[in-house]
């Protein structure tokens, strides 16, 4: 019997430029096992306005934000959309990524699987987004979760952060929690004797990010003149931003940006991660980036601040290493010397990186591990 699936999110999913392209990559999935109808997209329009208006004024009075995406009002205008687009439909699974506020108040006795790689009480104070709250906004957040995730049937993290909150902060048993890691979001994956793991006369660090300063730009930056200063060969190519103007350098080069849901992107893009040899990503703030396993495709060693869930994907010594949240470039550089003057132990650490990306950081494996859940 052929399995039905109602994919319930207010983004569209065949839209590759959202959420980094993992809604793109979770559809996809789905259709391997089973028939899929997209319910949306959709946005509460005049609710987000009004909401939008009213965050502005507590700015200006109280100087306290309201997070309107995790609220009460906006939550109860998805519910309206998405209880008529479930009338009279008869589907075997809801599945809803990233989706708390638009499921909080459906009514639906279709089992609902909700995915998510950080939970509202896990990134409150820590994403700018969701810090400097008013006490009101606060509560209807984690009513919104806690709604969510009580109301589903299971809960899919990419972290075990991630699956912490949902045990701790909303009560969730373990039992109805399954972490499973994200792949990566791309559609050309090198085969593994693609790879090029020969050691170069110039070491190539990569910066991927759209925002400079939440991804840490600064440190890449730092780490990067680090080793340039003490007369290594190193280049550094930031992809998917422009830095601040005082940024600059003869070996630094800047993509900022190229279009994935193109098939040209994409061909630009495996040919820009072949030609690397190390990402730097001293993030500010971050569930699970999905770059590492882009990385990890490829087989270039990730160096990761250590935050929120990065190491869902992150496995210290195996793809990379975790570098303390507070460095400030230093240890990023002193690292990637050792690699450097080891170049045995370099090769060694990308084959590793290729083959957990082959075993755990795929959307195949993830499809796997979703099969055992239903």
């Amino acid at each position: 019997m052929t399995l039905r699936f109602a994919y319930l999110s207010a983004e569209n999913p065949t839209n590759k430029k959202v959420w980094s392209g993992t809604h793109y990559s979770i559809y996809k999935a789905l259709q391997t096992i089973g028939e899929v109808e997209i319910l949306g997209p959709y946005e509460p329009k005049w609710r987000l306005l009004i909401s939008k208006i009213l965050n502005q004024i507590s700015l200006r009075l109280f100087n306290k934000r309201i997070s309107y995406r995790h609220s009460v009002f906006i939550s109860k205008g998805y519910a309206s959309y998405f209880n008529n687009k479930l009338k009279n439909k008869n589907y075997d699974y809801i599945i809803a990524p990233a989706a708390s506020c638009e499921i909080a108040f459906i009514q639906t006795q279709i089992p609902i699987i909700y995915i998510t790689d950080g939970t509202f009480a896990g990134c409150l104070n820590y994403h700018k987004s969701l810090s400097n709250l008013t006490k009101r906004s606060v509560n209807q957040g984690n009513k919104i979760e806690s709604l969510a995730i009580q109301k589903s049937k299971h809960v899919i993290v990419s972290s075990d952060w991630a699956a912490q909150s949902v045990k701790n902060d909303y009560h969730k048993p373990l039992k109805d929690i399954t972490v499973i890691p994200y792949g990566a979001n791309f559609e050309k994956i090198p085969l593994q004797q693609e790879l090029k793991l020969n050691i170069t006369p110039t070491w190539k660090l990569f910066f991927v990010g759209v925002y400079w300063e939440t991804k840490g730009g600064d440190i890449a930056y730092q780490a990067f003149k680090t080793l340039y200063d003490k007369g290594y060969s190193v280049e550094l190519t930031v992809l998917g931003c422009i830095p601040p103007p005082h940024i600059k350098h003869k070996n630094l080069h800047v993509i900022s940006f190229i279009d994935k849901n193109s098939i040209d992107g994409q061909q630009k893009m495996k040919e820009i991660y072949q030609a690397q040899h190390f990402l730097l990503l001293p993030t500010r703030f971050d569930c699970t980036p999905i770059v590492i396993n882009e990385a990890s495709a490829f087989g270039i060693p990730s160096l990761v601040a250590h935050s929120g869930g990065v190491a869902g994907h992150l496995k210290n010594g195996e793809n990379g290493f975790l570098i303390p949240y507070n460095d400030l470039g230093e240890a990023y550089a002193t690292q990637i010397e050792y690699l450097i003057n080891n170049p045995e132990k370099y090769i060694e650490l990308r084959r590793k990186t290729r083959q957990l990306y082959e075993t755990q950081l795929n959307w195949q494996h993830w499809t796997q591990e979703l099969r055992k859940i239903l």
